[in-house]
């Protein structure tokens, strides 16, 4: 099948044509033909790579036919990163279309210059707290949206973007076309198709939650205190890599960032604490592969749409399974092979098992490679470089002599060896002693306990209070927190969806709210010292208090905090960095949601 064959515009197709694309994929296939026609909500999963964008992109932009005075299109997405690329995308997709103008919107940047770009828009791009916010300041208004495309709307409710996509959808009209897409079907996306379409066509490509077929999934096990060291060795024993390093958290991911450089690793972080311009320097600088290894988390990287990544090495797996999918999909673009490697400890192996049933896909069980293995492969390496290297016969000539006179008491091998050692005896002296690294679980060592956290990360967490952690947090209803607002910025700051939240009661001087306590760690290191609505979040984990009304703590004192940690810059999360109150609303009674 050809692009001609589905119907689009001869200007859109003179579009895709100077793109170089030549034939659609199965989701474009199935996508586009529905979505041309007037009435056509939709449903659309597939894994990530497989040409979503240009699959509601191509469609949306051939629907637009002529500039009115309000937008026409709304696309909403979960980070600045997506909404940037998606900008991008369409603004290709309609270079022969001069009447649509596409503006995204983004928290980390000027609201105000986004207030102006928005008089001309014609399709708006955003993220849903920064769209909000427009909303909220007149400047952003979507009477006149024909089409709404919620784009990695499983990410936007892990998120926990919930009360803010009821809000904007409020804004819009009723007779308006809702375009989902998303790589897995968690129940709440299924919900968001009950309650805001009517009878969508839902098209899946392979099974849901499936991942590409063109990844090799493989795990490796280690001990805890080697996992640093089997990161550097699979970087080693992949010369040419060119890929992506997945931590949990922004402090993790920062300080293997770190690491890696000292240990004169190519690598940068990308991260939430990161300013709008570090982040996309660093993003600049990976698309255009002059650097080789990002490490990221789960947040800051949806949106990375960037060909030709080797591979995804999963340094710890994430907290949700389901963002395995989305992390995995970062390599294998555009039917293009790639590897997801993940490093386990001996007691996560039942994790692996569940992401199986949930993907679809047999991981292999890989071994670290050895010191031996690592050294004849980067000679090897070394050895390919120097031969494809190009010789400016030109410029080296006036040279030449004096080079052979001070090589003129050494032999040809002897002159050989010394030009390979100058690059490759830091392998050789940094591997001399090094041992064997995987770990392999002992006998009796998972037991009870270790099923138990398996059974917990396969459903979730546990509902039961003894397996729940209760925080204390320094805010309250009196500065503007309120259970929504709080569950965003835990999400947001975390990377955990908002199913790994329990029990939030705000009061008026302070709140708790309940976590699975396999979640502390992450919670205290990346919650503590964001910013809410200008004042500072201070946790700490409540003493014997299980209670769960909300009454005083510890007598009904406030907690004194020895000085919870401030971050520069506040959130600078993709909203709008300051952490605006979201407001939750009912529903309308419509047969078509809003």
């Amino acid at each position: 099948m050809t692009f001609s064959e589905l119907g689009l515009r001869e200007t859109v197709l003179q579009s895709i044509k100077e793109l170089g694309f030549e034939a659609p994929t199965p989701i474009q296939q199935k996508a586009i033909p529905h979505l041309l026609k007037s009435n056509s909500d939709f449903v659309g999963l597939a894994q990530t790579g497989t040409g979503k964008t240009a699959a509601f992109g191509l469609p949306l932009i051939n629907n637009i036919t002529s500039q009115k005075s309000l937008p026409q299109g709304l696309i909403i997405c979960p980070t600045r990163e997506l909404c940037l690329q998606i900008t991008k995308d369409l603004e290709n997709y309609a270079k022969n279309d001069p009447y649509v103008q596409v503006v995204a919107v983004y928290g980390g940047v000027d609201i105000r210059r986004q207030m102006t770009l928005l008089k001309n828009a014609t399709i708006i791009v955003a993220t849903p707290g920064r769209l909000c916010d427009l909303i909220d300041r007149k400047a952003a208004k979507l009477t006149e949206v024909s089409y709404v495309v919620l784009d990695e709307a499983d990410e936007m409710l892990n998120m926990g973007f919930k009360e803010d996509i009821d809000r904007i959808l409020e804004e819009t009209p009723f007779d308006k076309n809702v375009w989902l897409f998303s790589a897995t079907m968690p129940q709440e996306v299924a919900r968001i198709a009950k309650n805001y379409m009517t009878t969508p066509l839902e098209v899946a490509i392979g099974h849901k939650n499936q991942s590409n077929e063109n990844i090799e999934h493989i795990y490796y096990s280690v001990k805890e205190k080697d996992r640093y060291a089997a990161l550097k060795r699979l970087i080693d024993v992949n010369p040419d890599i060119f890929g992506v390093v997945f931590c949990r958290t922004r402090t993790e991911t920062q300080s293997v960032a770190e690491k890696l450089g000292k240990d004169g690793y190519n690598a940068e972080p990308l991260h939430g604490d990161l300013s709008q311009a570090q982040r996309d320097n660093v993003m600049k600088r990976f698309r255009e592969r002059t650097l080789q290894l990002l490490v990221a988390t789960d947040v800051a990287a949806r949106g990375i749409d960037v060909d030709s990544i080797t591979h995804v090495i999963n340094y710890n797996l994430p907290d949700d399974i389901e963002n395995y999918t989305h992390r995995s999909g970062r390599t294998a673009r555009a039917g293009k092979k790639g590897q997801s490697l993940v490093l386990v400890n001996t007691r996560e192996t039942g994790k692996i098992r569940a992401i199986e049933r949930q993907i679809r896909t047999k991981f292999t069980e890989g071994a670290i490679p050895s010191s031996e293995v690592i050294c004849g492969i980067q000679l090897s390496s070394l050895i390919s470089k120097v031969k494809e290297t190009e010789v400016k016969e030109a410029d080296i000539a006036k040279f030449l002599p004096q080079i052979m006179d001070d090589f003129a008491d050494l032999t040809k091998e002897e002159v050989i060896k010394k030009f390979i050692s100058v690059e490759f005896n830091r392998f050789i002296e940094y591997y001399e002693r090094a041992g064997d690294l995987n770990a392999h679980p002992e006998k009796g060592e998972r037991g009870e306990r270790g099923r138990d956290r398996d059974r917990d990360f396969r459903r979730g967490g546990d509902d039961r209070d003894a397996d729940k952690t209760r925080f204390f947090v320094n805010l309250g209803k009196r500065d503007g927190l309120n259970p929504g607002g709080l569950l965003r910025v835990i999400c947001d700051e975390t990377g955990l969806k908002s199913s790994n939240i329990g029990k939030i009661d705000v009061l008026p001087s302070f709140s708790f709210f309940e976590a699975s306590n396999e979640f502390v760690s992450n919670i205290l290191d990346n919650v503590n010292g964001s910013q809410f609505e200008g004042n500072t979040l201070k946790i700490e984990i409540t003493k014997n208090d299980r209670s769960g009304g909300g009454g005083s703590r510890n007598g009904g004192g406030r907690s004194n905090f020895g000085g919870g940690r401030e971050r520069r810059g506040g959130r600078g999360d993709e909203r709008n960095g300051s952490g605006r109150r979201s407001e939750s609303r009912g529903r309308n009674s419509r047969s078509k949601a809003y």
